[in-house]
């Protein structure tokens, strides 16, 4: 059995639809210098860093090179990890193993994107990253391989579109309370319906935008803990599935979509003792780039039943003052810095166990979920409770 692991301290940026004020280093160090201060510590409390983002959207090469210095490397050891939308996320899970294997004690993960830089490079990397034969033809950038899976999912469970635009509703009104969001404007869903199409039946209200900004998580290990004062958020289960498929195979009976974040699910569930997640899970935070997704994906993690993803939403129970909120940060609907997205989930999940969330805090929460989405049905789910 490896160390207990604990988040000791979280930072991010304001994020933003464009950061021309600063550099990529210096967008890096924001984030790592707010993490530190949230922890009461400095770089010399630091054993090791896990930096990472997509590092082709931005066409540099060696990216975690370029913010290396202001992100602490410097005299440091160090690894890059790169796994597509999923990064960040996979920052959190690399640090943790690194610390519950007890290579070192304290590891900092830090994950950045700055796609107003991008020059067409998202699209690009994300069409490419296809067959080029039966699939690159029909798709433009993320959005379509989304529409793909709605299309399904509403055929399949004859969804009114209206459902699912509550799953903006609600993002846009929790991101009103968290000032490092970045669309922090309130939507209703007539406002979401009458938005243009993107690819049916993604409208533009139903997708998440693209930010620029970075995040910075701190694990100790059980032993390091005590070295900083604020209350810790413990590692309690953690788990990454993926696997890979061609679109049109999720157009049958049966949802293959659903499976790496269901299975991930399951794995991090046991490791935490959780048999109902619906009323053991007191928030989420949830890598849901679009509307209709959130829906799926509240079946996946076993809120809901198959095809009751539109009536979850309908009932209330993922609002702010309802009994399961969802993303109270305004989630990857309302900012989205691709590289740094699934370990913001992580540090808005730890900062509610922590009692850090100012506005957006839900009371009492003593277990947190996150999870992390990327290209090749790529899930990973972590799970943070109050108690060791």
């Amino acid at each position: 059995m490896g160390k207990r692991v604990a988040v000791v301290g979280t930072g991010q940026t304001h994020h933003r639809s464009k950061r021309p004020d600063v550099s990529i280093p210096e967008l890096v160090r924001e984030a790592v210098d707010r993490a530190l201060e949230n922890a009461h510590a400095d770089l010399g409390a630091v054993d090791a860093i896990v930096i990472g983002n997509m590092e082709h959207f931005e066409g540099i090469h060696l990216s975690d090179l370029w913010p290396a210095e202001e992100a602490g490397l410097w005299g440091k050891p160090g690894f890059k990890v790169a796994t597509g939308g999923t990064t960040g996320s996979s920052l959190a899970i690399a640090a943790y193993y690194t610390v519950a294997s007890g290579l070192y004690d304290r590891v900092l993960a830090v994950g950045w994107e700055k796609l107003s830089e991008s020059a067409g490079e998202t699209t690009t990397g994300i069409v490419t990253a296809f067959d080029p034969i039966y699939e690159r033809p029909t798709l433009a950038g993320a959005v379509s391989g989304l529409a793909v899976m709605a299309t399904a999912y509403q055929y399949r469970h004859s969804i009114p579109p209206g459902q699912a635009a509550l799953a903006t509703v609600y993002a846009r009104a929790n991101a009103m309370r968290n000032p490092h969001a970045h669309l922090r404007k309130p939507v209703t869903v007539e406002d979401v319906l009458a938005s243009p199409m993107l690819s049916t039946p993604i409208r533009l209200l139903d997708m998440c935008p693209t930010s620029d900004g970075a995040c910075a998580v701190l694990f100790a290990s059980e032993e390091a803990v005590g070295r900083f004062p604020g209350p810790p958020a413990w590692i309690s289960g953690v788990h990454s599935c993926h696997n890979h498929t061609y679109l049109g195979d999720l157009c049958g009976d049966t949802p293959v979509f659903l499976d790496t974040l269901t299975t991930a699910a399951k794995e991090a569930y046991r490791q935490a003792g959780i048999a109902d997640p619906r009323n053991q899970i007191d928030v989420v935070e949830i890598y849901g780039p679009c509307s209709w997704a959130c829906l799926e994906w509240a079946e996946s993690l076993g809120f809901c039943g198959l095809g009751e993803g539109g009536k979850f939403f309908a009932s209330g129970a993922p609002a702010f003052e309802g009994d399961i909120p969802w993303s109270p940060s305004g989630g990857v609907i309302s900012t989205n810095p691709i590289g740094a997205t699934g370990l913001i989930r992580v540090a808005e999940a730890a900062i509610q166990v922590r009692g850090e969330g100012g506005d957006r805090q839900v009371p009492g929460v003593r277990t947190a979920l996150a999870t992390g989405f990327g290209g090749s049905y790529w899930s990973e789910v972590m799970i943070l409770a109050r108690e060791k």
